[in-house]
Protein backbone atom coordinates (compact mmCIF):
# COMPACT_ATOMS: atom_id res chain seq x y z
CA UNK A 1 0.00 0.00 0.00
CA UNK A 2 1.38 3.32 -0.74
CA UNK A 3 1.82 6.19 1.56
CA UNK A 4 -1.33 8.20 -0.38
CA UNK A 5 -3.18 4.86 0.22
CA UNK A 6 -2.83 5.16 3.67
CA UNK A 7 -3.15 8.48 4.22
CA UNK A 8 -6.88 8.21 2.57
CA UNK A 9 -7.84 4.83 4.72
CA UNK A 10 -6.56 6.54 7.79
CA UNK A 11 -8.29 9.83 6.85
CA UNK A 12 -11.28 8.07 6.35
CA UNK A 13 -10.94 6.07 9.74
CA UNK A 14 -10.61 9.22 11.46
CA UNK A 15 -13.12 11.35 10.16
CA UNK A 16 -15.59 8.36 10.26
CA UNK A 17 -15.05 8.66 14.40
CA UNK A 18 -14.33 11.86 14.77
CA UNK A 19 -15.98 13.81 12.18
CA UNK A 20 -14.22 15.99 9.49
CA UNK A 21 -13.59 18.93 11.95
CA UNK A 22 -12.46 16.95 14.49
CA UNK A 23 -9.77 15.59 12.54
CA UNK A 24 -6.60 17.59 12.31
CA UNK A 25 -4.14 16.95 8.90
CA UNK A 26 -1.58 16.47 12.16
CA UNK A 27 -3.20 13.31 13.67
CA UNK A 28 -4.18 12.04 9.69
CA UNK A 29 -0.25 12.41 9.71
CA UNK A 30 0.76 10.75 12.91
CA UNK A 31 -1.86 8.23 11.99
CA UNK A 32 0.19 7.25 8.85
CA UNK A 33 3.58 7.20 10.89
CA UNK A 34 5.02 10.81 9.04
CA UNK A 35 4.91 14.27 9.73
CA UNK A 36 2.80 16.21 8.78
CA UNK A 37 4.89 18.42 6.04
CA UNK A 38 5.06 14.79 4.30
CA UNK A 39 1.25 14.65 3.64
CA UNK A 40 1.29 18.04 1.59
CA UNK A 41 3.89 16.12 -0.53
CA UNK A 42 0.64 13.88 -1.77
CA UNK A 43 -2.25 16.18 -0.52
CA UNK A 44 -2.77 19.80 -0.57
CA UNK A 45 -4.63 19.40 2.49
CA UNK A 46 -7.67 18.25 3.96
CA UNK A 47 -10.22 18.85 1.52
CA UNK A 48 -8.25 17.15 -1.04
CA UNK A 49 -8.01 14.48 1.23
CA UNK A 50 -11.75 14.76 1.81
CA UNK A 51 -12.86 14.56 -2.17
CA UNK A 52 -10.29 12.08 -3.00
CA UNK A 53 -12.25 9.40 -0.57
CA UNK A 54 -15.26 10.94 -2.08
CA UNK A 55 -14.23 10.47 -5.45
CA UNK A 56 -12.85 6.98 -4.63
CA UNK A 57 -15.77 5.77 -2.80
CA UNK A 58 -18.61 6.81 -5.56
CA UNK A 59 -16.31 5.44 -8.20
CA UNK A 60 -16.57 1.77 -5.82
CA UNK A 61 -20.00 1.70 -5.39
CA UNK A 62 -21.00 2.50 -8.84
CA UNK A 63 -19.34 -0.34 -9.63
CA UNK A 64 -20.19 -2.89 -7.07
CA UNK A 65 -23.78 -1.39 -6.40
CA UNK A 66 -24.46 0.29 -9.62
CA UNK A 67 -26.45 3.17 -10.69
CA UNK A 68 -29.81 3.91 -12.57
CA UNK A 69 -27.48 4.35 -16.13
CA UNK A 70 -25.24 0.91 -15.80
CA UNK A 71 -26.19 -1.51 -18.03
CA UNK A 72 -27.58 -4.47 -15.91
CA UNK A 73 -27.98 -8.19 -17.03
CA UNK A 74 -31.97 -8.28 -16.59
CA UNK A 75 -33.13 -10.60 -13.66
CA UNK A 76 -35.00 -13.35 -15.34
CA UNK A 77 -36.65 -14.72 -12.11
CA UNK A 78 -37.86 -14.12 -8.95
CA UNK A 79 -34.67 -16.55 -7.29
CA UNK A 80 -32.84 -14.22 -10.08
CA UNK A 81 -33.69 -10.80 -8.52
CA UNK A 82 -33.33 -11.99 -5.07
CA UNK A 83 -29.61 -12.91 -5.56
CA UNK A 84 -28.88 -9.68 -7.36
CA UNK A 85 -30.88 -8.11 -4.44
CA UNK A 86 -29.28 -9.62 -2.10
CA UNK A 87 -25.67 -9.64 -3.71
CA UNK A 88 -25.94 -5.87 -3.62
CA UNK A 89 -27.19 -4.80 0.05
CA UNK A 90 -24.50 -7.26 1.30
CA UNK A 91 -21.64 -5.25 -0.38
CA UNK A 92 -23.23 -2.43 1.09
CA UNK A 93 -23.31 -3.37 4.88
CA UNK A 94 -20.42 -5.27 5.00
CA UNK A 95 -18.12 -3.23 2.80
CA UNK A 96 -15.78 -1.51 5.47
CA UNK A 97 -14.64 1.49 3.42
CA UNK A 98 -18.17 2.36 1.94
CA UNK A 99 -19.67 1.89 5.49
CA UNK A 100 -16.87 3.98 6.76
CA UNK A 101 -17.92 6.80 4.47
CA UNK A 102 -21.76 6.29 5.09
CA UNK A 103 -20.77 6.79 8.77
CA UNK A 104 -18.88 9.68 7.91
CA UNK A 105 -21.44 10.95 5.48
CA UNK A 106 -24.30 10.51 8.01
CA UNK A 107 -22.58 12.79 11.00
CA UNK A 108 -21.02 15.34 8.19
CA UNK A 109 -24.37 15.83 6.40
CA UNK A 110 -25.58 18.41 8.68
CA UNK A 111 -22.56 20.33 8.62
CA UNK A 112 -21.73 20.28 4.82
CA UNK A 113 -23.91 20.52 1.39
CA UNK A 114 -22.10 18.25 -0.41
CA UNK A 115 -22.34 15.25 2.02
CA UNK A 116 -25.66 16.29 2.74
CA UNK A 117 -26.79 15.73 -0.96
CA UNK A 118 -24.04 12.65 -1.57
CA UNK A 119 -26.14 11.29 1.76
CA UNK A 120 -29.36 11.91 0.23
CA UNK A 121 -28.51 10.33 -3.39
CA UNK A 122 -26.76 7.21 -1.95
CA UNK A 123 -29.53 6.62 0.55
CA UNK A 124 -32.88 7.36 -1.44
CA UNK A 125 -32.20 8.68 -4.96
CA UNK A 126 -29.99 6.34 -6.83
CA UNK A 127 -31.28 3.27 -5.44
CA UNK A 128 -34.81 3.84 -6.12
CA UNK A 129 -33.62 4.71 -9.87
CA UNK A 130 -31.85 1.59 -10.07
CA UNK A 131 -34.71 -0.62 -8.99
CA UNK A 132 -37.09 1.40 -10.46
CA UNK A 133 -35.10 1.16 -13.59
CA UNK A 134 -34.55 -2.87 -12.95
CA UNK A 135 -38.63 -3.14 -12.26
CA UNK A 136 -39.46 -1.14 -15.50
CA UNK A 137 -37.26 -3.47 -17.57
CA UNK A 138 -38.86 -6.78 -15.39
CA UNK A 139 -42.44 -5.51 -15.95
CA UNK A 140 -42.05 -5.09 -19.71
CA UNK A 141 -40.50 -8.32 -19.74
CA UNK A 142 -43.76 -10.12 -18.60
CA UNK A 143 -41.67 -11.02 -15.42
CA UNK A 144 -42.98 -8.36 -12.71
CA UNK A 145 -47.34 -7.10 -12.21
CA UNK A 146 -47.91 -4.15 -14.36
CA UNK A 147 -47.51 -0.83 -11.48
CA UNK A 148 -45.99 1.86 -10.85
CA UNK A 149 -42.15 1.56 -10.67
CA UNK A 150 -41.60 4.24 -9.03
CA UNK A 151 -43.81 3.68 -5.72
CA UNK A 152 -42.68 0.00 -6.14
CA UNK A 153 -38.97 0.72 -6.14
CA UNK A 154 -39.59 2.97 -2.95
CA UNK A 155 -41.10 -0.22 -1.63
CA UNK A 156 -38.73 -2.45 -2.62
CA UNK A 157 -35.72 -0.16 -1.16
CA UNK A 158 -36.67 1.89 1.77
CA UNK A 159 -36.58 -1.50 4.34
CA UNK A 160 -33.04 -2.07 3.10
CA UNK A 161 -32.40 2.14 3.81
CA UNK A 162 -33.20 1.56 7.34
CA UNK A 163 -32.00 -2.28 7.95
CA UNK A 164 -28.23 -0.66 7.01
CA UNK A 165 -28.78 1.77 9.27
CA UNK A 166 -29.12 -0.62 12.04
CA UNK A 167 -26.54 -2.30 10.47
CA UNK A 168 -24.44 0.83 11.45
CA UNK A 169 -25.47 1.14 14.87
CA UNK A 170 -25.09 -2.37 15.46
CA UNK A 171 -22.73 -4.29 13.70
CA UNK A 172 -23.27 -7.53 15.45
CA UNK A 173 -26.68 -7.67 14.37
CA UNK A 174 -25.98 -7.92 10.19
CA UNK A 175 -25.91 -11.27 9.13
CA UNK A 176 -29.34 -11.15 10.74
CA UNK A 177 -30.08 -8.23 8.91
CA UNK A 178 -28.95 -9.71 5.82
CA UNK A 179 -31.48 -12.39 6.32
CA UNK A 180 -34.39 -10.21 7.03
CA UNK A 181 -33.35 -8.47 3.87
CA UNK A 182 -33.95 -11.45 2.23
CA UNK A 183 -37.15 -12.35 3.63
CA UNK A 184 -38.53 -8.67 2.72
CA UNK A 185 -37.16 -9.20 -1.30
CA UNK A 186 -38.43 -13.05 -1.17
CA UNK A 187 -42.24 -11.59 0.63
CA UNK A 188 -41.85 -8.33 -2.61
CA UNK A 189 -41.54 -11.10 -4.90
CA UNK A 190 -44.59 -12.80 -3.96
CA UNK A 191 -46.94 -10.27 -4.41
CA UNK A 192 -45.37 -8.20 -7.34
CA UNK A 193 -44.42 -11.17 -9.34
CA UNK A 194 -46.02 -12.93 -11.76
CA UNK A 195 -46.07 -16.65 -11.17
CA UNK A 196 -43.43 -18.31 -13.29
Amino acid sequence: MTTKDRILEEALRLFSEKGYDGTSVESIAEAVGIKAPSLYKHFKGKEEILNCIIDISEKRYSENFGTAHSSWELPESKEAFIKVSKERFRFTLFDPNIRRIRIFMTQEQFRNRRMAEITNRHKMEDVQNIFKKILTEMMEAGIVKKDDPELLAIELASPAVLFISKGDRMPESREELLEQFERHVRHFCDVYFIKQ
